[in-house]
């Protein structure tokens, strides 16, 4: 764990509909599912919320680009999200979520559950592979995943 960064950390997957949050403990020995926020008014004051609650250090936004590398409307959705969070002084980081989300659904039919069953929680299932993957890079190589979001020069 060389150049590990011990710290809470936030796991966020941005989907039209809903926010999958997972976080991290203090070693990054785990990421859990935390909580699915629905999009719309209050939802960045909710991962707000939660960052303050979790005393996350950093917050981990998914960014879904498609197979081919190419952005897409939700690539941009993600980065605004991202954005938002970082223009309100926190730590932010997105990295690359291709295939979390199918990951999530495949991990919860796995499990024996259907995917009208887990719509309620896939998100959080994603938040926790994305999530889960951040930690793992970072702990193998020394440096933390994805890239780092820096806070716009206006005030918000």
């Amino acid at each position: 764990m060389t150049g590990f960064r011990r710290g809470v950390r936030l796991g966020i997957d941005v989907g039209t509909a809903r926010v999958g949050v997972a976080r991290a403990d203090r070693d990054g020995l785990l990421a859990v599912p935390v909580e699915t926020v629905a999009r719309g008014d209050g939802d960045l004051a909710r991962i707000r919320a939660l960052a303050d609650e979790y005393e996350a250090f950093e917050l981990v936004v998914g960014l879904p680009v498609a197979l081919s590398g190419r952005e897409t409307a939700s690539t941009a959705d993600a980065r605004a999200f991202a954005q938002s969070l970082a223009d309100s002084g926190r730590q932010v980081r997105l990295i690359d979520e291709r295939l979390s989300t199918v990951s999530a659904h495949s991990a919860l039919r796995g499990s024996g559950r259907s995917q009208r069953s887990s719509r309620s929680i896939v998100d959080q299932v994603a938040a926790v592979v994305l999530l889960q993957q951040a930690l793992d890079v970072e702990k193998s190589t020394g440096n933390p995943a994805g890239a780092p979001v820096a806070p716009s020069q206006e005030p918000t």
